[in-house]
């Protein structure tokens, strides 16, 4: 673990993150497969980095099914030539795939680990934490792309898991962003993050969390975006076409700044 250093902080570029639950490339019903149109809608939202849950890494009945399905892993082709570096944490395998959660970066990664959270006898998940170099700064910033499971007492064990990873692994005065899908309509699983040190930068701006699900008529603020040690410029719910037809969750996108040890 890196030490807290002391020195004058240094101003941090603006920059934007999203994160979306892609539902596998498939619309909200799973009848079409809608991967290339949500490409084009993700790359025009201009994010910097981009958390995904349930990315589809491999699937050999489904590749063989669909026109369109692309020759390389999703989360490879949805960064295409816009974000040069991708990480992938595999949480649920079956014979015929499996997939989990990625990180889409501008930035360069220069590591990353995809920590199990999973419940025995339940869906697998996993915790994808990256670490994002900051040019011209000696201090990382932390991504953790989150999908919690959906049980409340699930979801407690996985947030204190979260909060352990933040802080064993986590300098205490390194930027972070926690973003993804918690699960959490209840929103215990939120005051518990929020005791882990962190701010959701929705409520910080607008006074309450975004509502995300189903993206139709979006009423539980199931998506959440935290952070630590950033300041919140701008977060906005994209709403109405093309997103309604790409996913049961609407994506969430916010403009961060901060300042980092010099």
């Amino acid at each position: 673990m890196q030490p807290a250093s002391s020195t004058s902080p240094l101003p941090l570029p603006g920059f934007g993150v999203l994160t979306a639950n892609i539902h596998m490339g498939f619309d909200m019903l799973q009848r079409r497969f809608v991967l290339p149109r949500l490409r084009e809608a993700i790359r025009g939202l201009g994010a910097d980095i981009v958390f995904l849950q349930e990315v589809q890494g491999h699937h050999r009945d489904r590749a063989r099914r669909y026109r369109h399905w692309p020759d390389v892993p999703h989360y490879e082709y949805l960064a295409d030539t816009l974000w040069p570096q991708f990480a992938y944490g595999r949480n649920a395998v079956y014979p015929h795939g499996h997939h989990g959660n990625a990180l889409l970066s501008r930035l360069p990664i220069v590591r990353h680990a995809n920590h199990d959270v999973s419940v025995a006898g339940h869906e697998n998940r996993g915790l994808l934490h990256c670490e994002l170099e900051l040019p011209g700064h000696p201090v990382h910033l932390h991504a953790i792309c989150v999908h919690l499971g959906l049980r409340e007492a699930h979801r407690r064990s996985q947030v204190g898991l979260l909060g352990a990873v933040l802080r064993e692994q986590v300098p205490a005065d390194a930027p972070v962003v926690v973003a993804g899908d918690f699960n959490d309509w209840r929103g215990a699983a939120h005051r518990q993050v929020l005791d882990c040190g962190l701010a959701e930068v929705f409520e910080q701006r607008r006074g309450r969390l975004a509502r995300s699900f189903p993206a139709l008529l979006p009423v539980l603020p199931l998506d959440r975006i935290y952070v630590r040690g950033l300041q919140v410029h701008e977060a906005t719910t994209p709403r109405g076409a093309p997103w309604t037809r790409l996913s049961d969750h609407l994506p969430l996108h916010a403009r961060l700044s901060g300042e980092v040890a010099a």
